[in-house]
């Protein structure tokens, strides 16, 4: 069978995105605005969004960050906003931010990765709050490693199931869980076999790269994420879990913008900036598995399943031809070089339903 030319698909949503705060947010919100209806927005800013009030201003924030064509259009672009879990964070401000319209809590174990030293320390320490998250029915988004210097990085995520996430499932049977930007074939497997109430989210670069992404011709720092690209089999099992039709399964581009001069660092900053091609980005995933036909449900109806909301009604249309990534981008005062930087993608999106391009 040929490979189409053409791909129309309801809007798909961004269900993990970092856009940061101030110029810099300025700078990369007009991407994601531009291909997804919704996205759903990482509270690890400093200092972190651990209140209502404080993620109900971050979303305007992001919203007057819109731009004015697309609002022209008729277009319309929804921030979902999330709590950062703390230590402390209280159980009565799970209520509040319910009400607020807040999706999600985030977990993010201390210092697991960029923003995250005011993470949990211990989850013990939160089963008040999570108690009150399962209550008022918000999702639980995890960024699944354990933190133990003595457990090798390539294996911090498989640790994490056996002695973090197991038991918060079997204390917590009915909270809605979503193992974030799952990379590896034990993650995959453990949402598989997970009941209804457990979801992951795949980044398009973990479904591109393995490790060896990282090394090819010299040290590549926009390639370098937490949790870091690993093993060609346990791409192969997130390509296979993605495609595999299940809705546990849905696109979340955890794409996370940093200055280029801190990437190219002596410690240079995890996260892999995919927002300004990430429909393109999982286009050619899935027309490298041959399941392009499989893309609509991993992109735009799984997530709003999962979150119990409506998929978006419009459209947006990719175009097989190959297009060169701009070497670098704004970003306020710095500038942002995006993956695949100066290199060609095969797919490239040319419309959506109001006509915008």
């Amino acid at each position: 069978m040929s490979t189409p030319t053409t791909l129309t698909l309801l809007r798909p949503d961004d269900w993990h995105l970092h856009v940061r705060d101030g110029a810099a947010l300025s700078a990369v919100v007009p991407h994601t605005a531009r291909q997804f209806g919704r996205a759903v927005i990482m509270p690890n800013l400093r200092p972190p969004v651990t209140t209502a009030a404080q993620a109900m201003a971050y979303r305007q924030r992001i919203l007057d960050a819109v731009p004015a064509e697309l609002l022209a259009q008729g277009r319309r672009f929804e921030p979902l906003m999330t709590l950062y879990l703390t230590d402390n964070l209280a159980p009565d401000e799970i209520r509040r931010a319910k009400e607020a319209g807040v999706v999600a809590v985030k977990l993010y174990p201390s210092g697991a990765t960029t923003n995250s030293e005011a993470g949990v320390t211990a989850l013990r320490k939160t089963y008040a709050t999570l108690e009150a998250i399962q209550r008022e029915g918000l999702r639980l988004l995890v960024h699944g490693e354990v933190t133990d210097a003595a457990v090798d990085v390539f294996d911090r995520e498989a640790v994490f199931i056996e002695t973090q996430l197991e038991p918060l499932r079997r204390d917590f049977p009915e909270l809605k869980i979503v193992f974030e930007h799952i990379t590896t074939r034990e993650a995959a497997q453990y949402v598989a076999d997970a009941g209804p109430w457990t979801a992951a989210t795949i980044t398009a670069h973990h479904l591109l790269y393995n490790r060896n992404a990282l090394f090819k011709g010299g040290i590549r720092p926009h390639y370098y994420c937490l949790p870091v690209l690993k093993r060609e089999v346990h791409r192969q099992a997130l390509v296979a879990a993605a495609i595999s039709g299940s809705p546990k399964f849905f696109l979340g581009t955890d794409s996370a913008p940093h200055a280029a001069q801190l990437k190219e660092h002596a410690s240079g900053c995890a996260g892999c900036y995919t927002a300004l091609t990430a429909v393109e980005l999982y286009a050619e995933a899935f027309d490298e598995a041959g399941a392009l036909d499989r893309l609509e449900g991993f992109a735009s109806l799984h997530g709003p399943a999962f979150y119990d909301l409506p998929v978006n009604a419009d459209r947006i249309t990719l175009r097989k031809e190959s297009w060169t990534v701009p070497q670098d981008l704004p970003f306020g005062e710095a500038r942002l070089t995006p993956l695949r930087a100066g290199e060609s993608l095969a797919w490239r999106l040319v419309e959506d339903s109001a006509g915008g391009v």
